[in-house]
């Protein structure tokens, strides 16, 4: 556990995230209860502790400041789609307390592995949902000013899916690996539904793989 604490303080520093001591201990508890929770409901194909670290911790971690510069570091709801074993969910509610993080998943192990999360870590601002995204809408529940995905779907059926769970003038957050050039070509076809304003690459520490994040924002015309 020492050289994973080790490899998670220098990613902290290289991203330029000051998270306080508590934050450090309670990621590392997150990644010994992923590991543990991992051997009975595969909640992620990464079974290697210091691999998960810089595959789902760091990766994850990448996404805060750039999530904080997009919102100003303001109080909001965030939505996770398919967010599996918490990726990036839980990351974003130890490390941004001011937001309200909602996990959803259709598989039920998964969001109730959120929710045991939630408890053991005592994380307030946290919660799984087993849900199909569809079935979220901003004007029937509390809507999300932030919808976010990591590896979940196409950007076409992520935008269409989780659509009616977004807030006016709220933000997709879509975490992706090497450019998505062709979902991008895709989702110009409805570009009066789409904004895509910003192609954000990012850098994780200790993984030498292309990463990026597409935000994007309702545009006037309706979602086909």
């Amino acid at each position: 556990m020492s050289d994973l604490k080790t490899t998670l303080q220098a990613g902290l520093q290289s991203l330029g995230l000051g998270l306080d001591a508590r934050q450090v201990d309670l990621l590392l508890d997150y990644l010994g209860l992923l590991q543990k929770w991992n051997k009975v409901y595969n909640l992620t194909a990464v079974r290697d502790p210091a691999e998960m670290m810089t595959h789902h911790l760091l990766d994850s971690l990448a996404a805060i400041r750039p999530l904080l510069a997009q919102t100003q570091g303001r109080a909001l709801q965030l939505l996770d789609v398919g967010s599996g074993g918490g990726l990036p969910g839980v990351v974003i509610a130890i490390a941004c307390p001011h937001i309200n993080v909602t996990c959803v998943d259709t598989v039920a192990k998964k969001a109730a592995f959120i929710q045991q999360a939630a408890a053991t870590l005592k994380l307030p601002n946290l919660r799984g949902l087993h849900a199909r995204v569809e079935t979220l809408n901003a004007l029937s529940g509390p809507g999300y000013d932030v919808v976010c995905s990591r590896a979940f779907a196409s950007l076409v059926d992520f935008v269409h899916w989780s659509h009616d769970a977004l807030n006016p003038g709220g933000v997709w957050m879509a975490m992706k690996g090497k450019h998505p050039g062709d979902e991008l070509a895709a989702l110009k076809k409805d570009a009066e539904a789409v904004d895509v304003f910003h192609v954000e690459p990012l850098h994780v520490p200790g993984l030498d793989a292309e990463r990026c994040i597409v935000w994007m924002r309702p545009g006037p015309g309706p979602v086909a």
